[in-house]
């Protein structure tokens, strides 16, 4: 159910108890500004967000390589070849 803030403050208890059937949305001037969901629900994102928060690059370019394993799929990287760099170019000229 979506709350108007003035509705939700007035309704407390109400809003609580419809939290055990679905997150409860507040809204300010039609604009969302807070949701109120069940402990637990907010105890599993937490979770979530930890262990988010743990995993390094490395650990996501371990997961990768096991998936082209298990896809059989290779990554074919084309030979390195130089190209016309500008920059580098334009640092060369200054100093002659």
């Amino acid at each position: 159910m979506n709350w108007k803030i003035a509705e939700a403050k007035q309704r407390f208890s109400e809003l609580i108890h419809a939290v055990t059937k679905e997150p409860q949305l507040i809204y300010n001037r039609n604009e969302l500004v807070a949701v109120v969901v069940e402990a637990g629900m907010f105890e599993e994102f937490l979770a979530w967000r930890k262990q988010g928060e743990n995993i390094s690059l490395a650990d996501v370019f371990k997961e990768l390589r096991q998936i082209a394993v298990e896809e059989d799929y290779i990554l074919e990287v084309p030979s390195r070849q130089d190209r016309l760099n500008p920059f580098a170019d334009a640092i060369d000229d200054f100093s002659l």
